[in-house]
């Protein structure tokens, strides 16, 4: 497991306060990889070295509404660290709906500091130098984050909507706010509205089930839809294709790396 917390003379966060997951993929030289990226309601910091190593750039990119599926080249290395949802403002300084569908250059968000984190982290060797790289850069550019109450409420949310709970006047009735207020808070810290990330919610947990199952009822069910044709539905929306399409089409492409952003196999610790 990765240690981020480590003694060091500059100043640094305890990133797994942040910091969903990290993941990566390094294709041979000359080869494609495949780019997944499902709608999920998170913010993430997206890093990239070109073919030979000396090069690269840093994006920030907001939640989705609708999936990222393309096939890129000529890159030697891509590492994606995904915000725990509420933290763009305290981290970034940016409102998370200010960012919605939309990928942008660190250096456009950060100025100078973008660009000296993307040498750092061509100079980084390991998962646990590029967490410890990012640590330093987030708490020289911000200090130490600051949580706000209306972070703190869409945090809460998301446990609620993530835990199984499908409407919103219910979670906010839990939380002892207004629907207007939660949706509010929601949208502003997470980038979306609260029944449009219970949507990714919906997503994410049906293409999980359909990893080891093929009965799209039982799924559809299972999942939180209200039948089978709903989920067809939200899959053409969100994802542009059909579930048997989305699935045949990664079945057939299998033999080449993959980043895929519905994958938590790297959680940070």
């Amino acid at each position: 497991m990765t240690n981020v917390t480590a003694a060091m003379d500059l100043p640094t966060l305890a990133l797994p306060r942040f910091i969903e997951d990290i993941r990566a993929v390094a294709p041979p030289p000359g080869q494609a990889f495949d780019l997944e990226w499902l709608p999920d309601g998170r913010t993430t910091l997206f890093f990239r070295a070109l073919e030979g190593g000396r090069e690269g750039d840093v994006w920030v990119a907001g939640p989705r509404m609708r999936a990222i599926i393309k096939s890129k080249t000529g890159l030697a290395r891509t590492v994606i660290l995904r915000f725990k949802p509420g933290w763009s403002i305290p981290l970034l300084g940016v409102a998370a709906s200010e960012l919605t569908d939309r990928i942008v250059p660190l250096e456009d968000v950060w100025g100078r500091a973008g660009r000296e984190l993307c040498a750092e982290l061509l100079a980084a060797r390991s998962r646990a130098d590029v967490m410890d790289r990012v640590a330093r850069a987030l708490a020289l550019h911000v200090g130490q984050p600051i949580e706000t109450a209306s972070g703190q409420l869409a945090r809460r949310a998301v446990r609620l909507l993530e835990g199984g709970e499908v409407r919103v006047e219910s979670v906010a009735d839990r939380l002892g706010v207004t629907a207007r207020h939660l949706r509010r808070a929601f949208t502003e810290n997470v980038g979306i509205g609260p029944k449009e990330f219970a949507r990714t919610v919906r997503l994410q947990r049906a293409v999980r089930m359909a990893a080891t199952s093929c009965d799209w009822a039982r799924i559809a069910a299972d999942a939180g839809y209200y039948d089978q044709a709903h989920l067809i539905a939200d899959f053409r929306q969100l994802l542009g294709l059909t579930p048997g399409a989305f699935f045949k089409r990664a079945g057939g492409r299998m033999a080449r790396p993959r980043l895929i952003t519905s994958d938590l196999s790297l959680p940070v610790r």
